[in-house]
């Protein structure tokens, strides 16, 4: 950037942060400067600027042609987060290309093949809660190592047709992309793990196909061996996208919707006294915590004006800071920083817009739903075993949940 503009806010890599930030973004208007682990980009929280921008043709996800920075090499040199403007996949297409690749993966995520899945979740959520029932009285138990972790590892896991016994070692190397205290050379050291896990997935699945989304997408990739619909980058980059995004963004949903019930009781009340519903605690939950706080990159394709004179030239980056849009006092009010499941109006967008909406949203939603009420109603008398502000943020300034969430139990009877 050439232009005189305002020092960046930079945003704390550790997560410890996220409050006072979104204030200063909400205060800032319609885009501020922001600092993302050294890079410069415009960070939008309005929510129906934010809304405007995902669906506006001026801004695009392919940093290959779209972000000069990383067009001269700068990025992929020295930036920890290069992996999530680098892939091949519909994260980061634009255009012909996200729809083209969107189509191969959107048939694994209907409503009909979401509703389908339902009853594994369940048979999940009742093993795991029953493992969690065999904690001696008195003991604490951590829920996102017994229960937020596990429910959607195993769900994707299946999906996808990851081994059982990988799950754990992928589960360290997506935490690995979404922690933004690495150093650069720790984050390529990430980046080579987790490309072998994908190219053993791959390997396997070649020599023997399942019923499984990686096998499909093997079929698509050697039917047209030419890359015309596939390349072999793209598929390990899309695997890579669904089995990370699905496991995360559902990791830190549980977990968030559960500190937000365990840390204020009278709303877990309205929902046992049917004055709401486990729906409105997921999007309430999605609303006042979203799992994605903020998602790097999108870039102008051309100038475009925002509300109040702030340009964003051509090139320029822009952060989608999902976290505080979810928040904002101009949609929300005065009340936006309060948990409520009463609220009438939740609209957030936690899952995106537009045409990189998640596609893995109804599946997340449909794992909340039959993991909240199963939770809640074998433990009636679950409590936190902490006091809330002791709660440690993940490392990251990308997505929004704790290291731990430790809580004690009593099985009901």
């Amino acid at each position: 950037m050439d232009r005189t503009l305002p020092l960046p806010l930079v945003l704390d890599p550790t997560g410890h942060a996220r409050a006072t930030e979104e204030a200063a973004l909400h205060a800032a208007g319609p885009a501020t400067l922001v600092d993302i682990l050294g890079v410069a980009a415009w960070s939008v929280s309005d929510p129906a600027i934010l809304k405007s921008l995902l669906i506006d043709s001026r801004v695009s996800k392919d940093a290959s042609q779209h972000w000069p920075a990383y067009i001269s090499g700068e990025i992929a040199e020295k930036w920890p987060l290069a992996l999530w403007v680098g892939v091949n996949n519909m994260f980061t297409a634009y255009g012909p290309d996200h729809r083209r690749l969107r189509r191969l993966v959107s048939p694994a995520f209907t409503a009909r093949r979401t509703a389908e899945m339902v009853p594994r979740i369940e048979q999940i959520t009742a093993r795991l809660t029953s493992q969690i029932a065999q904690t001696k009285p008195g003991e604490v138990v951590d829920l996102r190592e017994a229960f937020a972790f596990p429910l959607p590892i195993q769900v994707i896991g299946n999906l996808m047709g990851l081994p059982e016994d990988v799950w754990p070692r992928f589960r360290t190397v997506v935490d690995g992309v979404f922690d933004t205290t690495l150093t650069s050379e720790q984050a390529r050291a990430n980046t080579t793990a987790l490309y072998g896990i994908l190219t053993e997935l791959v390997t396997s699945k070649r020599a023997t196909r399942g019923e499984d989304i990686t096998s499909t997408l093997i079929d698509v990739r050697d039917d047209e061996g030419d890359g015309t619909v596939l390349t072999e980058q793209e598929l390990l980059d899309t695997l890579l996208l669904v089995i990370s995004a699905g496991y995360e963004t559902t990791v830190n949903l549980l977990d968030q919707a559960l500190t937000a019930l365990l840390t204020r009781p009278d709303q877990l009340a309205h929902v046992r006294a049917g004055r709401a519903s486990w729906d409105d605690v997921i999007e309430e939950s999605l609303r006042y915590a979203a799992p994605i706080s903020h998602l790097p990159m999108r870039y102008a394709v051309e100038d475009i004006t925002l509300p109040g004179g702030i340009v964003i030239q051509t090139g320029e980056a822009i952060l989608a800071s999902y976290g505080a849009a979810g928040r904002h006092p101009n949609l929300h009010g005065t009340t936006a920083g309060t948990f409520d499941v009463l609220r009438k109006d939740k609209q957030h967008l936690a899952f995106g817009h537009g045409a990189h909406l998640c596609l893995g949203a109804p599946l997340a939603r449909a794992e909340a739903r039959a993991a909240l009420p199963a939770l809640f109603d074998t433990f009636p008398d679950m409590t936190l075993a902490v006091p809330p502000e002791e709660l440690e943020p993940v490392g990251s300034l990308l997505v929004n949940g704790h290291r731990t969430l430790p809580v004690r139990l009593q099985p009901a009877r």
